[in-house]
């Protein structure tokens, strides 16, 4: 009998694919402190991208992998994959006129608006404003908030999140089979918002900001987007995407609607039902953004740990994390610095604790596992995005991704909480493990939030590849029932995207340790184990799976 962790409640027969006890241990709170503490110093000045703090913070990442013996992950001999970029930093000027009055619009406190078409300068002096509901098209679900409309060179407005649906037989409930039910889909991600909006030709997209849906306060908005923000380079200077994208706050939205002699709570009310027309406001909105453009570079950060088997090397299990976070902020008084301890040093942390107890290990996985630390992820998960689109290794040949966004910082828990749904089997590996630790899996509390589309598992996910979000617990051992929740709710409303996201005195990473350990243990079994992962018939990222492996066994006839 093996037994797996120090914590575990339960033993375990060693089986095959059972990792390396020593390996195992070798994962310890005190590792994890020292990296949170050095990534999460002011030295580092945030880890912003195309920074001094970017610099510091791939040189740091790199020393630490060579000094494991881990090879580089780019097969062009280096840690690194440069990622080309464009810097955005945006002087917008907003107006409003509703029935010939204007609405004041003071940025970015009313509202945030930037362009990522490669321009210096973008004038759109007049346009049309319309309500487009949630802004979804949605064939599957006969859903379509564009219906009967012409949008193209106007301004949209539109609402976060999917429509939430009534359940016909419970309407207290939302109806599980319309989009997610209370769970979010890509549907409600601002992303994929813009991206409609581009599709239908709108200059602007703006979308309303509420705390509840958006799962962060306005503060978040103002301070991920306000500033520099950053999109790939591409050969057309981005000409494909909305002119303007933006957000709206709540009470300036309730007072255009007002102004159109309209009631935002009415107009949302519908907005929720197929039935659902778009709303021609009686309104005119300009835009004038000038930009001070930036071309650059951010990398990512790739190791290796070759696979043992001749026949299986060539297949992959990626490990990830991302290492960037919001930089300094000149432009305010006091601290300028958001240090990202938690987000996402810690789990940056973890991930370097989690390959050298790879490298250290005797006994190799058949498979070849590669620890992957994109950059840009607090910029619209680019860092992934871009690789997933220029991938140093097959994707077709690539089993799972396991990500890493916000470790434990506090002790044990006696269960693990899923971010997503159970939509692919490397859910059943996480339950199986955490049974080995005497744990649970608990499910998302908060589903419609749409975590699971936030972190850099979603672009993994998005083309094919089945991934998992990791993330702890809440049932924290030996504290009273709700403190894991309390402690989550108040670091969302006073540390998250802020500066005051920095190393506090309590934390100790004892719990973020088992959670590294599990993370193995899943890690371990889809590297040696004799099956593939596979998304479940009624995933939304399956059909790019099929399609994935159809192309590539068609290449081989």
């Amino acid at each position: 009998m093996l037994r797996l962790l120090p914590c575990a409640l339960l033993a375990a027969p060693v089986l095959f694919a059972a990792p390396p006890e020593a390996a195992m241990k070798s994962i310890t709170a005190a590792e994890i402190l020292r990296h949170v503490r050095v990534l999460s110093a002011d030295e580092f000045e945030g880890r912003g991208p195309a920074t001094t703090g970017e610099e510091k913070t791939i040189a740091y990442l790199t020393t630490q992998l060579q000094a494991m013996g881990l090879p580089p992950g780019n097969p062009d001999g280096t840690y690194v994959q440069d990622v080309p970029i464009v810097g955005f930093t945006p002087s917008p000027e907003v107006n409003f006129t509703v029935r010939e009055k204007q609405i004041a619009m003071t940025f970015p406190n009313d509202y945030v608006a930037y362009t990522h078409q490669v321009k210096a300068s973008l004038n759109l002096a007049s346009t049309a404003v319309v309500f487009v509901g949630y802004g979804v098209v949605a064939p599957e679900f006969g859903w379509d908030d564009y219906k009967g409309i012409d949008v193209r060179g106007k301004t949209v407005l539109m609402l976060i999140n999917d429509p939430p649906v009534p359940d016909p037989q419970d309407p207290a409930k939302l109806d599980p089979n319309t989009f997610g039910g209370k769970a979010m889909t890509y549907y409600g991600r601002w992303t994929y918002k813009y991206e409609m909006a581009a599709r239908k030709g709108a200059a602007a997209c703006l979308i309303v900001h509420e705390t509840g849906p958006a799962a962060y306060p306005y503060a978040v908005v103002i301070n991920s987007n306000s500033r520099e923000t950053f999109d790939i380079a591409s050969l057309d200077g981005n000409a494909g995407v909305v002119p303007v994208q933006g957000w709206l706050t709540l009470d300036k939205t309730i007072e255009i609607f007002a102004a159109a002699g309209k009631d935002y709570w009415a107009e949302k009310k519908i907005a929720a039902t197929r039935d659902f027309k778009p709303v021609a406001l009686d309104a005119k909105a300009g835009f004038k953004i000038q930009t001070v453009l930036r071309n650059s570079k951010s990398r990512n950060v790739v190791a290796l740990v070759p696979g043992s088997d001749p026949k299986l090397k060539d297949e992959y299990l990626i490990y990830s994390a991302h290492w960037d976070h919001l930089g300094r902020d000149l432009t305010k008084d006091g601290d300028q610095i958001y240090n990202g301890a938690a987000d996402n040093a810690s789990g940056t942390a973890g991930m370097l604790a989690l390959a050298r107890a790879y490298a250290s290990s005797p006994v190799k996985p058949k498979r070849s596992v590669i620890f992957f630390f994109p950059a840009l992820e607090e910029k619209g998960l680019l860092g992934s995005k871009f690789y997933a689109s220029n991938p140093l290794y097959p994707l077709e040949k690539t089993l799972a991704n396991l990500n890493q966004d916000g470790l434990n910082p506090y002790g044990p828990t006696s269960d693990s909480r899923l971010v997503g749904s159970d939509d692919s089997t490397i859910v059943g590996l996480l339950k199986e493990k955490l049974a080995l630790q005497g744990r649970t899996m608990s499910y998302d509390a908060k589903p419609e939030n749409g975590s699971y589309y936030r972190s850099d598992q979603f672009e993994f996910a998005k083309v094919g590849v089945p991934a998992l979000h990791g993330v702890h617990g809440v049932e924290f051992i030996g504290k009273p029932e709700g403190w894991g929740i309390r402690m989550s709710d108040e670091y969302i409303a006073n540390r998250y995207h802020k500066v005051t996201d920095e190393m506090q005195p309590d934390w100790t990473f004892e719990g973020g340790v088992t959670d590294i350990q599990t993370h193995f243990m899943i890690g371990w079994e889809i590297a040696n184990g004799d099956t593939w992962p596979q998304w479940k018939a009624t995933s939304e990222f399956k059909p790019a799976r099929d399609a994935m492996m159809a192309k590539s066994a068609a290449a081989k006839q």
